[in-house]
């Protein structure tokens, strides 16, 4: 969490069997996105999920509203690209007003922030707190051929109408790819630095639809900070806890740079995160190969104990970590835009 509040003890059943407390769901709202990102699907996009297997709005909030009421504090909407819901700010209005332990959660959005002029301020008004934002370049042409969408304009004008909502902090999250966008490492940083945003690097993930992702063609997070670190004084911060990125200031602060090292420096041992998918499934883990069916329960009669049961059993089989190092890693089934950010 962002804020200082008083934390209840976890529900035993959001603690699995290393101790970690799991506060931390993550809610995609669809797999279907409004660009191709080369890293994430192909050209022609995927298999989009049925729509009768999607959750109802209904179905999700209950979900939602049993793992709030077991200590779940913070909510992130995700996708795919969460404002293609069509009611999205429905969604996080009711999901706004859930009560737990420590109280109502705290709601963010990923998003590649192309419905965000029209979105940003009822999104606020309805109960959002922040956003993070996908950026993985500052040049129109680039911009065109990692996405397949000449769209850049639209996501700067999505980014700007979030500013202007107070949907801060905004986290500005680039992949950073070898010999594709690794030189704009200093431009993306400083345009944050600029306009007062927090720059996020993350280390591309074996989560591609075509399964092609190649460690060697990986940015690693030692080199993001080399390139950092060769125009800014760099002050590393204390106290990351469950955060995926670890946070520096910039010569000095208060502008921040943070580094999300998935495969070079997991940070599993103090995952708090548990993923339910646009379909129903819950997801112990981003690389997990194995799901509940949380669906049927809500399809089946089975009652809210009978749901708590199924997210506390879910935990129990998380691994202690995604193994991506070890020679018998699979990749998961689904891509990144069917399981949720």
């Amino acid at each position: 969490m962002t804020g200082a509040r008083d934390t209840p003890s976890a529900h035993p059943g959001l603690t699995d069997r290393f101790g970690r407390d799991h506060r931390d769901l993550r809610i995609s709202l669809t797999d279907r996105c409004s660009l191709r990102c080369t890293y994430c699907m192909p050209a022609e996009g995927v298999p989009w999920l049925k729509s009768d297997t999607m959750l109802s709005t209904d179905e999700l909030v209950r979900v939602a509203r049993v793992a709030v009421e077991m200590g779940i504090e913070e909510i992130r909407l995700t996708g795919g690209e969460p404002l293609l819901r069509t009611d999205v700010v429905d969604v996080v209005d009711r999901l706004a007003r859930l009560e737990g332990p420590a109280g109502r959660p705290e709601l963010s959005l990923t998003t590649n922030a192309l419905r965000l002029p029209a979105l940003a301020a009822p999104l606020r008004d309805a109960g959002l707190a922040r956003v993070n934002i996908s950026l993985d370049t500052l040049r129109r042409d680039r911009f065109l051929e990692l996405t397949r969408r000449d769209r850049l304009t639209d996501t700067l004008a999505g980014i700007a109408a979030a500013d202007a909502a107070g949907l801060s902090p905004i986290k500005i999250n680039a992949v950073a790819m070898r010999g594709v966008n690794d030189d704009e490492i200093v431009d993306l940083t400083r345009f944050c630095v600029e306009h007062g945003y927090q720059m996020r690097f993350i280390e591309q993930m074996p989560l591609d639809a075509g399964h092609t992702w190649d460690r060697h063609e990986m940015v690693t997070g030692e080199e993001i900070l080399a390139a950092l670190t060769a125009h800014w004084a760099l002050t590393e911060r204390g106290g990351r806890g469950a955060a995926p990125a670890q946070v520096w200031d910039i010569d000095g602060g208060p502008a921040s740079v943070g580094v999300i090292a998935s495969v070079t420096r997991p940070f599993c041992g103090t995952c708090d995160r548990v993923r339910l998918t646009a379909d129903g499934q819950l997801r112990a883990c981003l690389f997990a190969r194995k799901e509940s069916d949380l669906r049927m329960l809500l399809r089946d009669g089975s009652d809210d104990a009978a749901l708590a049961e199924a997210i506390a059993a879910c935990l129990r089989l998380k691994q202690p970590g995604h193994d991506i190092d070890d020679p018998s890693f699979l990749q998961p089934d689904r891509p990144m835009s069917a399981i949720g950010g």
